[in-house]
């Protein structure tokens, strides 16, 4: 899985693959429940928002979906920051990831302040997901095998990702655009993904120096522990969106091999500039005396907008990144945005 807090893994864990041998009995018959929670947005013109099913098609075959789902759940890590920006606020979504979500900016506009209820387990929790009554699960940014995909179907109709990517590894607007189908918004999704993509290419008209550079991105919860994630990973979708280059190393970095940090600009994600100050190692590489290194402390709100993703937060990370990056390159200096 993907790394979260301080104290979890960096790794994906394994404990994440084997879920399906939690010991839940699910009854088939409870994925049909009354439909009680509306949330859907006027002005789609979809072929679910006439009364018509979907099918979307993914790597264990192909899901129908009724029209008009009302009730939805969402198992995968990051999967609720793809459907709040359709005006659906999930009866149930994965627990376990940044605990502050609901107090993120996007989140609160989207639900009014309430936030979204979450299922708790650091495992897929069948029995909870089953409580919440969901006529639509989304599972797309998740390990999901063959009988985890099974147990969940019996509960509602369920849409996981392609056999085209690695898992967990569903680009940014592909994940958007396959949950607006679902949800009957194909025309919201497309405007969302373009909003986005607008706003990619004002900050690389704006910024012309990014192109060719590179930044290196490193998800830590340890001063002395180093995560390097690449490209396709969808917590560096701003980096690739911006034109923004990055180093083939990937996974763990050791203290002898620090020097894999140095770039043109170092992105830490999960320690503040003061935390990282005390490590002698780290503040030795030419990119952090330099002064070319952006920070996001693990309870921010702008490394949760990283890890989430969705269209809302990555408009609110391009304006706090833009800026800052701009000056890494041009050798101004960099605010810090350790507690953005």
């Amino acid at each position: 899985m993907w790394p979260t807090k301080l104290g979890v893994s960096l790794q994906r864990s394994s404990t994440y693959l084997a879920v399906c041998a939690i010991g839940v009995v699910v009854l088939a018959g409870c994925g049909s429940s009354a439909k009680t929670d509306s949330a859907s947005s006027s002005g789609s013109s979809t072929a679910a928002a006439q009364g018509e099913d979907v099918i979307i098609k993914h790597k264990f075959g192909e899901t129908t979906i009724p029209a008009n789902p009302q009730r939805i759940v969402t198992a995968g890590w990051i999967d609720q920051d793809y459907v709040l920006p359709f005006g659906v606020v999930p009866v149930g979504t994965r627990g376990g990831y940044f605990e502050n979500y609901n107090d993120f900016p996007w989140v609160k506009q989207e639900t009014d302040g309430k936030g979204v209820p979450a299922i708790d387990g650091d495992t897929i929790n069948f029995e909870g997901i089953a409580a919440a009554k969901p006529d639509l699960i989304f599972a797309i940014n998740e390990t999901i095998d063959q009988k985890t995909y099974d147990r969940l179907s019996q509960i509602a109709p369920t849409v996981v990702q392609s056999a085209d990517y690695p898992d967990e590894e569903t680009p940014w607007d592909v994940q958007l655009l396959t949950t607006g189908k679902a949800l009957g918004k194909e025309a919201q999704a497309q405007k969302l993904v373009d909003q986005v993509n607008a706003k990619f290419d004002e900050a690389k008209a704006a910024h012309p120096e990014f192109a060719g550079k590179t930044l290196i991105s490193d998800f830590t919860s340890e001063a002395n522990a180093h995560y390097l994630i690449g490209k396709g990973d969808p917590r560096n979708a701003i980096f690739d969106g911006l034109g923004l280059d990055t180093k083939d190393t990937v996974g763990d970095v050791s203290e002898e091999k620090l020097s894999l940090l140095d770039g043109n600009v170092l992105f830490v994600n999960g320690l503040t500039k003061q935390q990282m100050s005390e490590v002698p190692a780290f503040q030795r590489l030419n990119v952090v005396r330099e002064g070319r290194t952006l920070y996001a402390g693990s309870d921010s709100t702008l490394s949760g907008a990283l890890a989430f993703g969705g269209p809302e937060a990555k408009l609110y990370a391009l304006d706090l990144l833009v800026p800052q990056i701009g000056n890494a390159l041009q050798g101004k200096p960099v605010a810090d945005l350790s507690d953005s």
